[in-house]
């Protein structure tokens, strides 16, 4: 690739993500056009777009998924059932609304991909909210910013971690022992932030409204049947792997997909078309873009000579790789979607590793899974830097732009800044939190 190619393909990759900062056009149509200007100058050759396809199909794969199986629950009115429960509990504390927003989101991100539990979990929190006489959008934006830090209690709750996990063959219970404790710390940290970040909703006090007639499932066969999709998929999640006919999480999502518009056709309950009509496309095609321009910045070769830059910078002192990993990847996600960067850096780490002598040239193969215990802290930096990277900005995350598609439903747009106010100062404190880990974690394996 040509000098010029290079300098075209960084000037685009800065214009999109200027004129999204900026709000001048939409996000998914700043990226579409980034992708189209880079093909229609033949820097993305046909073979561009199916590599980039092959490395997204696994994290889109697993929002689709979700996001049809979110789709299907809401008509069960589970959500009702819950949103009065939670209501109630608040006792009209704003103090209470917050915390018990924690207590909900988090458990159901460990099994779920962070923008699907957004998607589940909004009708529920925008009910109390309202109840509540409360702005939606802050609760939202602490609805993606827990969210995405509770993806990473779990190999399967965030699709960057999930990227960097598979890319190295860990499996779901291996990063259980090494890498969930760093996704309790992320939220917990996020607690004594909340009154500052919050100061009106922590000290809001509100009567509650009267209590509504009993609310119950619409269709209790049809919910129990609907939940039973969600048990399977979550249980694949965690076994899948390990059966004979080994299912990756990815392939869960869709199986599980399929089986929750089985449930719903066969009950008459919506069309399968208006389900799928309601998917998040907008969230999909600004990932499957970005993947594409991230894609371009890999065939420039820039991130091959950053490979080498880091073997320069640190040698073979893995604990500042680490904390490199953390701090750049982290700044890099908050200005990307943070799955494209995950899938960037991987590249770059792998090649540095190589360099540095860690591991022999076969470990540049997607194959590759004897990994020196020494080396995965790296490997959980970048999950660490890309998910809790991705929390400072509204481009960050797909949970984020999920969260800011579903308040301009109703009527109240979330803006770059706005975001930009809550979650600059919740990820830097996650990333020195996280990346204290990372160091006790390195020299237990080294």
């Amino acid at each position: 690739m040509s000098e010029l190619q290079i300098y075209i393909v960084v000037g685009v990759f800065a214009a999109v993500i200027l004129v999204i900062a900026f709000d001048v056009i939409d996000m998914a149509v700043a990226a579409l056009l980034g992708m189209s200007a880079l093909i229609a100058l033949r820097i993305l050759s046909e073979e561009d777009l199916l590599a980039a396809a092959r490395i997204s199909a696994g994290p889109i794969s697993l929002l689709f998924g979700g996001m049809v199986v979110a789709r299907i629950l809401s008509t069960t009115g589970l959500f009702e059932v819950i949103g009065d429960k939670y209501l109630r509990a608040t006792g009209g504390s704003g103090k209470r609304f917050l915390l018990l927003l924690i207590a909900i989101v988090a458990p159901l991100c460990a099994l779920l991909p962070n923008a699907t539990t957004v998607i589940l979990l909004a009708p529920i929190i925008i009910r109390v909210a309202v109840a509540l006489d409360i702005d939606i959008v802050a609760p939202m934006v602490l609805t993606a910013i827990v969210s995405n830090a509770a993806g990473l209690l779990t190999l399967v709750g965030d699709p960057a971690t999930f990227l960097v996990g598979n890319s190295i063959g860990m499996t779901f219970g291996e990063y259980l022992k090494r890498a969930s404790l760093g996704g309790l710390i992320a939220l917990v940290v996020m607690l004594p932030l909340l009154p500052l970040l919050a100061r009106d909703i922590w000290h809001a006090r509100r009567p509650l409204p009267a209590r509504a007639p009993g609310t119950r499932l619409k269709r209790p066969v049809y919910a129990g049947l609907t939940l039973a999709v969600l048990a399977i998929m979550m249980a694949l999640f965690v076994f899948g792997e390990n059966l004979p006919t080994r299912i990756v999480p990815p392939a869960v999502a869709v199986i599980a997909s399929a089986l929750a518009l089985l449930v719903a056709y066969a009950f008459k309950v919506e069309p399968t078309d208006r389900v799928l009509s309601d998917v998040d496309w907008k969230t999909l095609v600004f990932l499957a873009s970005i993947f594409c321009l991230v894609q371009a910045m890999s065939k420039t070769g820039l991130l091959q000579l950053m490979s080498l830059r880091l073997y320069e910078l640190f040698g073979t002192r893995l604990s500042l790789v680490a904390l490199a990993m953390i701090a750049g990847i982290g700044l890099l996600s908050s200005l990307l979607a943070n799955v494209p960067v995950a899938a960037a850096s991987i590249v770059m780490v792998k090649g540095y590793l190589v360099a540095a002598e860690f591991v022999p040239d076969s470990a540049l193969s997607d194959e590759f899974t004897q990994w020196p215990p020494a080396v995965i802290p790296v490997f959980i930096a970048m999950m660490y830097g890309a998910t809790l990277g991705g929390n400072a900005t509204l481009i960050g995350a797909s949970a984020n732009i999920v969260a800011a598609g579903i308040c301009a439903r109703h009527g109240k747009p979330l803006t770059f800044v706005r975001f930009l106010r809550y979650g600059l100062p919740v990820t830097i404190v996650q990333l020195v939190a996280t990346a204290a880990y990372v160091l006790v974690l390195a020299r237990f394996l080294h």
